[in-house]
């Protein structure tokens, strides 16, 4: 699994930076949270083909989030992709998406799946599942949980004590299934351990809330908006932002493993500021940049 940024500006996008864009590939299967403008471009640059897109998570409607949309679309159309694009967003995204199709003149020829989501699993795919809940913005917002589902493993080395050859019978087994080989019964966990899945959070645009440290909780990667430092508390307020340092206290409190900071204002030519902000509460914190990439 990889997260690649796209983006990590907020509203202004910067010659550094972005609007609002990233991307989660699970064993070549791509997940787009939110579409800024310019994320076309952003994939051409970090050599990743738009087809690799299965869906796309909208957070929100503000333009930073989703002006790259009709493009993506365009592109989408205009190539082999033979698949629907699922598109999941929050209250009237239907609505808005067809009247993004009355504004722009494309010709669209693939088949969009579009959903209005507002909490639980909304993905349950074979190897993973994608959960969201609110946030608290001045508009409808969500954040996303995409969750690896628990895997076994198998041991060789068991395996081959046993004779048990490679084939069916040992997938059976990684499928937690029992079986019998030569007259014997033997049980997933006889040759088999449980890899946890790995979590990844995307908090969006909100202020602080509980929903966010819940969706947060035990995360392996927590990517959280920071868009302002902690002296302008009141303007984040405002403008219904987090600060960096809150971002780091949701990380402490929901016992986040990594916590990468994102959506910065552009009044910061630089994310170090907000990183060594967040660092007094959280000290396994790191400000993301546009290309920038993550395995898990």
């Amino acid at each position: 699994m990889e997260i690649i940024f796209l983006g990590t500006s907020s509203m202004v996008p910067t010659k550094e930076r972005n609007h609002s864009s990233l991307l989660i590939i699970h064993e070549g299967d791509g997940t787009l949270v939110d579409c800024g403008e310019g994320t076309q471009r952003q994939l051409k640059i970090a050599g990743i083909k738009p087809s690799v897109i299965s869906r796309i998570l909208i957070s929100h409607w503000h333009g930073d989030h989703v002006f790259g949309l009709p493009g993506l679309i365009s592109t989408l159309s205009a190539t082999d992709y033979n698949r629907p694009l699922e598109i999941y967003g929050p209250k009237d995204t239907p609505k808005r998406l067809e009247l993004m199709e009355k504004a722009f003149v494309f010709d669209r020829k693939i088949e969009l799946r579009i959903k209005e989501v507002e909490k639980g699993i909304i993905v349950d795919a074979e190897r993973f599942y994608i959960e969201t809940l609110p946030l608290e913005h001045n508009i409808s917002c969500l954040g996303y949980n995409f969750i690896e589902k628990d895997r076994r493993r198998i041991n060789l080395k068991e395996a081959k004590k046993i004779g048990i050859p490679e084939g069916p019978l040992l997938g059976r087994l990684q499928d937690g299934k029992e079986i019998e080989f030569r007259g014997k019964r033997v049980k997933p966990d006889d040759i088999t351990t449980i890899v946890r899945g790995k979590k990844i959070t995307v908090i969006a645009d909100t202020i602080p809330t509980a929903n966010a440290t819940i969706l947060a909780q035990d995360a392996d990667v927590l990517i959280c908006e920071s868009t302002y430092a902690s002296d302008m508390e009141d303007k984040a307020e405002l403008h219904s932002h987090m600060t960096a340092k809150q971002a780091a206290q949701i990380a402490n409190v929901a016992n986040v493993k990594k916590l990468f900071l994102t959506h910065f204002s552009a009044r910061y030519t630089s994310p170090n500021i907000l990183e060594e902000d967040a660092k007094d509460i959280f000290s396994n914190t790191e400000a993301a940049h546009d290309f920038k990439r993550i395995r898990l």
